[in-house]
């Protein structure tokens, strides 16, 4: 693999802290937004930003009528639910009731659910012995991030339910990470434009359905949900692009690291929140499964 250069790991740097700090506005943003309405929100400033972007550039949405139009119109709809509304959702709704560093941990565990899939629906990502003891060890992680607690009757207490929530929002990314490796070849920019769009006709309707139009926040809360479109939903994006193209996404994986270990520090730094004894066993037990697969592991798209 060529050497990367000094600017593409300055970016791979900046993305984990972008994507870390994420979970922290998310948490700031609930306070003044329900949580479907703030994946609704940081998504369509997303989607608006892009279109506007890829349109300034001179770049089209991807042609319907084109040979393999519908089916990359298509992997746009998948990537927009799982990829972005569904789990956006999901992590909204799970941190109004765990810590934001728990839920940025939990997105170390998107490469253990991108092997086992990898292995079934993409030819070149077959499991081999390496994989699968990484594999192991991540899992193991999970058994210790979400407890046995979360598989017991909760009640009333939503917090082990809102574990596995985060956990399911890492399930989507990483089905979502294998849409994108499987949908034909076309402009990144334009696929990222196409799918966030998806997104935000997917979930827009619904947040107004069940939460209605969001009264009118605090200036906090609102500078929270345009962090989170413009950053980590949009330049994001824009980087993570340039990063594939110029060192390739096996580099690109390493981001992974970062987000949970930037995702507790921020968390515990700037919003005092206090984090369950487990959080860093697991947290060593994940990483330690990451960095053993890290040479054929994917990243987050």
């Amino acid at each position: 693999m060529p050497n990367p250069g000094a600017r593409n790991w300055a970016k791979l740097v900046l993305l984990g802290m972008i994507w870390g700090a994420s979970f922290m506005f998310v948490s700031v943003a609930l306070n003044g937004f329900a949580p479907i309405s703030v994946a609704a929100a940081r998504i369509s400033i997303g989607a608006l930003t892009l279109y506007i972007m890829i349109r300034a550039l001179g770049v089209s949405l991807p042609d319907w009528s084109a040979p393999q139009g519908r089916a990359i119109w298509a992997a746009a709809a998948a990537m927009g639910l799982f990829s972005n509304a569904l789990p956006f959702t999901l992590l909204s709704w799970g941190q109004t009731y765990v810590a934001s560093g728990f839920a940025g941990v939990c997105m170390a565990v998107v490469p253990l659910f991108v092997l086992p899939l990898a292995h079934f629906f993409v030819p070149s990502e077959h499991m081999t012995l390496r994989r699968g003891i990484s594999f192991l060890i991540g899992f193991s992680g999970v058994i210790v991030l979400i407890g046995l607690d979360a598989f017991q009757s909760i009640g009333s207490d939503y917090e082990a339910l809102a574990r596995v929530a985060c956990l399911g929002a890492a399930l989507c990314y990483a089905i979502g990470a294998i849409v994108t490796r499987l949908c034909p070849a076309t402009n990144m920019l334009s696929l990222s434009a196409a799918a966030m769009l998806c997104a935000a006709v997917m979930i827009v309707p619904v947040a107004l359905w069940q939460e209605g139009v969001p009264a009118r926040p605090d200036t906090l809360s609102l500078a929270a949900i345009l962090y989170l479109g413009l950053l980590p939903t949009a330049l994001a994006q824009i980087l993570l692009v340039q990063v594939i193209r110029d060192a390739g996404p096996s580099f690109l994986s390493m981001v992974n690291y970062q987000v949970p270990v930037w995702s507790v520090l921020f968390g515990a730094l700037l919003l005092n929140e206090v984090l369950p004894p487990q959080l860093l066993i697991s947290l060593a037990l994940i990483l330690g499964g990451l960095l053993l697969s890290r040479k054929r592991v994917r990243a987050l798209v």
